[in-house]
């Protein structure tokens, strides 16, 4: 019987590094799967903010000074039926209508008409004031709005935009 024991215990002394990595590794598998990221804030969007009146009452005071800030660059008339670009602008005012962000939310590609968008919203900053039960726990309001750009590199915002031609001359 000793002798079943020392080959065993001989044994056991050869497994015992692999064990101890074996042990390591599960060690590190199991801190890796119980770490929790840490939280993120949950942005609160008020029920007024959803599908109101006054949501797209101050969408059309944003479009007006985006407009009124930048009358050189804007489309009168009928927008050409093949677009040059359509780039939607995602952007944050606060509660005293000072941008908080802007970022090209989605676009085709056309850099300077991107830079357009981008330059005629900081322009006509600050916007009109929101109104106090449109903003969100921060004081915040998102909003995106769309610029329609000729070839010509004048824009009409969607807000306000006229009917695009029917016919490509």
């Amino acid at each position: 019987m000793p002798i079943r024991t020392r080959h065993w215990m001989h044994r056991r002394s050869r497994l015992m590094p692999f064990v101890r990595i074996a042990a390591w590794n599960v060690l590190a598998i199991t801190a890796a799967c119980t770490f929790t990221p840490p939280q993120r804030p949950t942005v609160h969007v008020p029920p007024a903010a959803i599908n109101s009146v006054a949501l797209d009452q101050y969408r059309a005071s944003v479009a007006r000074r985006i407009i009124e800030r930048n009358p050189s660059y804007v489309l009168r008339g009928t927008p050409q039926a093949m677009l040059r670009s359509l780039v939607v602008v995602s952007f944050t005012v606060d509660r005293d209508g000072q941008l908080v962000g802007e970022s090209v939310y989605r676009t085709n590609g056309d850099d300077e008409a991107e830079s357009t968008a981008l330059a005629t919203l900081r322009r006509a900053s600050p916007l009109p004031q929101p109104p106090a039960k449109l903003l969100d726990t921060r004081g915040h309001l998102e909003l995106m709005e769309d610029w329609l750009f000729n070839d010509d590199g004048k824009f009409q915002l969607r807000t306000f935009a006229s009917p695009q031609a029917q016919t490509i001359d």
